[in-house]
């Protein structure tokens, strides 16, 4: 027997039982006239004695153990002189009676430590000895925790997990396809689904009502600290349903989760529209864990001789509370952070609400008294406070005000750990007008019902109407992070054809790529609607963290590579001569 217990397992009320432990080699600290190693497993660390006086040859033993060896120990538990409160078994410790290495280990490359000296590169080249380290292994177990009871939710909620395919069609919408060769079908492709979408759909044509899936989906995009090529989604479609059904479900969903994981009580979600959220905040997915809404001064600030604002689209500003304080130095480091090319800003106008009452603004030469008088009362600034203006094209300023409210909440430490704030974004537009293709685009996907009030004038509109269609759609969003997103589908076919018509589909390529699902549709396809969360970005929010990494066992870098087993890599030239394929190497 390798272990009667863990080594997280032992308590003051095991002391004196004969136990075995088995583990890794923490740290092994010689004292001469003893030695102490901490031995780890999953689920803790227990500390155990080696003493010259009790058993020379085990203490001998003992101290050529190196960091990372495997070993099993039997002995006795007994209290601990010196105790160590932070740790679950820091009361007791082994005076070990038998010792066997069941394996030895090379210098690790990094401390198998809470706060490593491995940088990223190091740690996933290495990432099973990373996985041993206790911040990684808690978030693959919350992540485990997490899928367990999202199932036992939904299965209480009626719904059926079906597996859909790997090996699917590709479709030139969204986001770029892997593809697979097909050795059978030469010169034809398979390609991994970016979602189960149009499966899903059919499973409600079939009868099935409720279905999920925790699925991996695929998709060969450029990558950031919340995108993998591969990620997982918690995938649901319902029938016969409404929007606001859905929205209920899976709020319920969203709040059973935090309070049987984090123990945490979400209030009811909060439900905006995707007009007002831009309007308020810029952005689509706005962080509601603190106010700083926009305040739009284009009526004040034009009419100036203030060339910035007068021929600006948009003025518009935030309040940041308390800031007055802020220094010359500070706010010109804060104006070169809007005009890096990430942010895009010209410039900067700032003003300042001192305590004393007077009023300090960067463009005092165009604007008076009575002029930052109406800009503090527009804003509901008051003494203390400072106010921050981007001006320029709306839709662009807009997005940069956003990333400076953003900015300002976390230099102010408004993103307070624990703090959950979720809200529902609905009324998405339903396509999206690209001046460049002159064509439209889908905002969520093709198969997104407009809302029913819409459909009229989507069969029937001109080109400035489509522009402004709204879809049935809705968005899951905490903490300024997009957890979920779905829709109210089309299960019509004359509606699904005018859609694609709209998106610059041909009805011979409609026919060719979704002619699968139209033809479903004429054999009494049911309203249908659902969702999809983000389920390694949902492990990330709940915990506090920005990047899903280190909730995938084994991620890929920044460049799509597992660095680990050293791929994407070239295959055999015989595998090439099988697909028929044929690779031109870089030059």
């Amino acid at each position: 027997m390798y272990r009667t217990h863990t080594c997280g397992e032992l308590r003051l009320a095991n002391i004196g039982q004969e136990i075995t432990l088995s583990g890794w080699v923490q740290t092994n600290r010689d004292l001469g006239a003893m030695a102490f190693i901490d031995l780890r497993d999953r689920y803790g660390i227990t500390q155990l004695v080696f003493s010259p006086e009790i058993n020379d040859e085990l203490y001998q033993q003992s101290r050529k153990l190196g960091r990372e060896f495997v070993i099993s120990v039997s002995g006795l538990v007994r209290e601990r002189s010196s105790k160590n409160l932070n740790r679950s078994t820091g009361e007791i410790e082994i005076e070990v009676q038998k010792l066997t290495v069941l394996n030895s280990s090379k210098l690790p490359p990094f401390t198998i430590e809470d706060e490593t000296d491995g940088g990223d590169d190091i740690r996933m080249k290495y990432r099973y000895l990373d996985l041993r380290r206790s911040p990684i292994k808690n978030n693959m177990i919350f992540r485990s925790n997490l899928a367990i009871e999202t199932r036992k939710y939904l299965a209480a909620q009626q719904f059926v997990e079906v597996e859909t395919p790997f090996l699917i069609k590709s479709t030139p919408e969204g986001a770029r396809d892997f593809v697979v060769p097909s050795r059978m079908n030469p010169g034809q492709f398979y390609a991994l689904p970016q979602s189960p979408q149009t499966f899903k759909q059919l499973l409600m044509v079939a009868g099935l009502d409720r279905y999920f899936q925790i699925v991996k989906c695929f998709r060969d995009e450029d990558l950031r600290a919340d995108r993998q090529p591969e990620f997982t989604q918690i995938d649901c479609e319902m029938a016969f349903i409404t929007r606001d059904q859905i929205l209920e479900t899976f709020e319920g969903l969203t709040k059973y989760l935090f309070k049987t994981v984090l123990d945490t009580e979400l209030p009811d979600f909060p439900r905006m529209s995707y007009d007002e959220a831009l309007r308020r905040f810029g952005s689509d997915k706005p962080d509601l864990r603190f106010g700083m809404e926009f305040c739009e001064l284009t009526d004040l600030a034009k009419g100036k001789d203030f060339v910035v604002f007068d021929s600006a689209e948009l003025v518009v500003g935030i309040c940041a509370e308390g800031q007055a304080n802020y220094t010359r130095k500070q706010l010109d480091e804060l104006t070169e952070w809007v005009k890096r090319p990430q942010i895009g800003a010209k410039g900067l106008v700032y003003m300042r609400y001192n305590e004393d009452g007077t009023l300090k603004s960067s463009v005092d030469k165009f604007f008076g008294e009575e002029d930052l008088k109406a800009w503090a009362a527009k804003t509901g600034a008051k003494p203390g406070d400072l106010i921050l203006i981007l001006a320029g094209e709306e839709e662009k300023t807009r997005k940069q005000l956003n990333e400076l409210r953003l900015e300002m909440g976390r230099r102010m430490g408004l993103m307070k750990p624990g703090d959950f704030k979720p809200l529902w974004v609905i009324d998405f537009p339903l396509l999206e007008w690209d001046e460049d293709a002159q064509r439209f685009f889908a905002m969520h996907h093709p198969f997104t019902s407009p809302k029913k009030d819409d459909i009229p004038r989507m069969l029937d509109g001109d080109h400035q109407t489509l522009k402004n269609l709204r879809a049935d759609a809705y968005d899951l969003v905490i903490n300024g992070s997009e957890i979920g997103g779905g829709s109210i589908r089309i299960h019509d076919r004359a509606l699904q054809e005018k859609n694609f018509k709209l998106l610059g589909f041909t009805p011979e390529q409609a026919e060719n790529q979704f002619g699968f699902l139209m033809g479903a549709f004429e054999y009494g396809a049911p309203p249908h609607g659902g969702i999809a969360f983000g389920f390694d970005r949902l492990c990330a929010v709940m915990s506090g963290q920005s990047s899903i990494r280190d909730f995938i066992a084994f991620p890929k870098n920044n460049q799509g590579r597992d660095v680990m087993i050293d791929a994407p890599a070239e295959i055999d030239g015989g595998q090439l001569e099988e697909l028929f394929l044929e690779v031109k190497k870089a030059e």
